[in-house]
Parts: C-alpha cells; sequence; structure tokens
C-alpha cells in the first residue's frame, strides 16, 4: 500500500485521491492490489481510438498518482507495446510500489498479429519452453526481473488440464521472477467459462482468476465465487461497464467504427442493434442508483461488484481522464445500500422485466 503524501509522477497534487483509495490482498498472497487497477489495453492497442503515446503514459501516472497501483496488460498487446508502456511511464518509482500483472500464451512472435479486430485470436503456445521463453521477454520490455502476477491468457478447459504448464509456473515462482500466478477466461464471455474457472480454483488453487463480471453479465462469477474462501482464490474482474452501457454514455443513436472492439462484440448489425437495445432498456432501470447524492451510474456499477468479497480488483476500460477521476473516486462513493442490492437482484434474476410477466416466473 502507497505511504500516504503528495503526487510524485504526474506533477500535480492529488493527495485527497490517495486517502481514498482501498486495497485487497490478491488471494492468499501478500500482494495488496488497488481496489480499482487500469487495465493496459486502452493505451497500447488501437480498440479505444488512443495513438498518442505520449497521452497513454500521462494517463498510467495519473492512475498511480490516484493510488492505483495495479496494472494490468498482456506480452500480446500491440505485440509487446502493453509492457514497454508501463516501463516508460513508471521509469524511476521504486519497483515495490507497482503490483505489474501480464498475460502469456498467444505466440506473436511465430504468428503476424497483422491489424487483428475484436475478439479474433492468434494461435497459442502452451509448451514449457514456450512459457519460459515468453517470460525473459516481458521481463525485457517491463525493465524488471519479476512479475507480481503471471496469466494464463484465455486458456480453454484442455489447456487447464495440463500439469506441466503449472508445474513451470511452480518453478517460476520458486525463482522469483513470478510472486503469483492465475488465468484470465475469455476472450468474449462464455458459459464454457464456469467450468474454467471452478477447475482452477478446485484444482490448480491459483491466486486469482480474471473474468467478465457486471450487473449485467453476471453468469461466470455466480457459480465460482462461492468457492473463494474455501480455496482461497480471489477474482479480478474486467469489463465492469458492459462494454460502456453502465458508464450512461451508450445512446440509442451511438455506433461503433471498425476499429473499436465493441464493433464485434456481436457478429450482425442486427444483433448489435438488438444488444445496445436491450441493454439500454435494462439501464433505464437502475437509474435509481444515481439518486443517491455523489454517485454516478458508473461508480455504482463498480461499487456493486467491490460488495463481492471475493474480488480483489476490477479494470474499468480508461480512455480519459475524466473517467479516471470518476472510476477511481468510486471506492469511496455512498455504497449500495441492502435495499439496493435486492432490488439489482430481482431485477437481474427477472432479466430485468424486459419480457412479458408470465415468462418471468
Amino acid at each position: 500500500m502507497r505511504p500516504y503524501g503528495w503526487a510524485t509522477t504526474g506533477g500535480l497534487p492529488l493527495q485527497w485521491w490517495w486517502l481514498i483509495m482501498k486495497y485487497r490482498n490478491l488471494g492468499k498472497s501478500d500482494i495488496a492490489v488497488s481496489e480499482i487497477g487500469f487495465g493496459v489495453w486502452t493505451v497500447s492497442t488501437t480498440w479505444w481510438g488512443i495513438k498518442d503515446d505520449a497521452f497513454g503514459i500521462r494517463l498510467l501516472k495519473r492512475a498511480y498518482d490516484s493510488g492505483i497501483n495495479f496494472f494490468d496488460t498482456a506480452d500480446t498487446y500491440g505485440s509487446g507495446k502493453g509492457e514497454t508502456i508501463l516501463a516508460q511511464a513508471f521509469e524511476g518509482v521504486p519497483r515495490s510500489k507497482l503490483v505489474i500483472s501480464t498475460k502469456f500464451g498467444y505466440d506473436f512472435y511465430h504468428n503476424d498479429p497483422g491489424d487483428r479486430a475484436g475478439q479474433q485470436e492468434l494461435p497459442q503456445n502452451w509448451t514449457p519452453e514456450y512459457i519460459e521463453f515468453a517470460l525473459e521477454q516481458s521481463l525485457k520490455r517491463l525493465k524488471t526481473d519479476y512479475v507480481d502476477f503471471y496469466q494464463l491468457h484465455n486458456p480453454r478447459i484442455d489447456t487447464l488440464r495440463k500439469d506441466e504448464i503449472f508445474n513451470v509456473l511452480e518453478k517460476l515462482k520458486k525463482t522469483g521472477k513470478v510472486r503469483a500466478y492465475g488465468a484470465t477466461l475469455g476472450p468474449a464471455i462464455n458459459e464454457r467459462q464456469i467450468e474454467e474457472g471452478k477447475f482452477l480454483v478446485e484444482h490448480r488453487r491459483v491466486n486469482a482468476v480474471q473474468i467478465i463480471y457486471n450487473m449485467l453479465e453476471q453468469m461466470i462469477g455466480r457459480p465460482v465465487f462461492p468457492l473463494a474462501a474455501q480455496y482461497g482464490t480471489t477474482f479480478l474482474v474486467r469489463v465492469p461497464h458492459a462494454s460502456g452501457l453502465l458508464e450512461g454514455r451508450v445512446t440509442p443513436q451511438t455506433t461503433y467504427e471498425k476499429n473499436d472492439h465493441r464493433y464485434h462484440r456481436v457478429s450482425t448489425d442486427e444483433k448489435k442493434r438488438e444488444w445496445q437495445e436491450k441493454g439500454l432498456r435494462k439501464i433505464d432501470k437502475l437509474k435509481f442508483l444515481t439518486e443517491v447524492k455523489g454517485r454516478t451510474l458508473g461508480g455504482a456499477a463498480l461499487q456493486f461488484i467491490l460488495t463481492e468479497p471475493s474480488i480483489s480488483s476490477i479494470f474499468p476500460n480508461i480512455y480519459e481522464e475524466k473517467q479516471l477521476e470518476e472510476f477511481a473516486a468510486a471506492v469511496d462513493a455512498p455504497v449500495l445500500a441492502d435495499q439496493e442490492l435486492a432490488k439489482i437482484e430481482d431485477l437481474y434474476s427477472r432479466d430485468f422485466y424486459l419480457q412479458p410477466a408470465s415468462q418471468n416466473v
């Protein structure tokens, strides 16, 4: 946890942010991570419209100044850029003040990543030799001698059953090059991730598992959260705002360019319109959450997730300074009351009452 004091990396006095950030441990480890983390993919790929590295670096520094110490990246983000940009942003910052997680598995070294769109995946390589090679390359790009949290990047269940993968991860942990390890499930949300998540917790006893979870998409989290206390695993959450819907920024007129990952969320224009239209109808039923002074819809979405004790940290998609301020402050906003949580539960269990009453029983 960072000590109290004035900010040093961004050049602005943001002491009040430091005082509100809260931290939780990553599984059974002694690694304390900020409840709000930073998903580096927004500043290292083109899927969010950020092409100015200087702006991305400034955003990372401002995040650190806000009390965020947990930065989640991957070797394949920008074919290494997701790691080099962290080294640039935090040059001179004591390594012990940062918690860096990165991912491995997609072999972009031997396969041309090209201009991939949406959820298009590269071939994966899970051999022990490749894992050790990939880690060494990540360490060079990050300019560090260890990774705090090392994750399998979107593995399937057959991969998780391979003992040799976890044997080499244990070996890397013993050497000190990796402090903790786990997996990110994806890329898109899919019911198969329930089986994958349960296997990782029950059989691999990993420190943490990263999943998609939010007020509109709870299908993966609900079955796996109860296992956390028994096995000592915690969860990390990405897409907490349902691809922007829960930020309150999407309107019926919103469209997405082909270089925006949300363009590829569903396969056809008709399904895109259906996803957006249905999502906005659900959001309309959640507006009661903003009636509390000092709470935004985006902040409430984060507060909802943080009510689950098995969650260590959330990675909202941050690509503007205004968003960063809102999300970093969310941990200190008015907490959701029991009656509000009960109403959310009722809405979710009834598909937000979008179907005729006879279909909601």
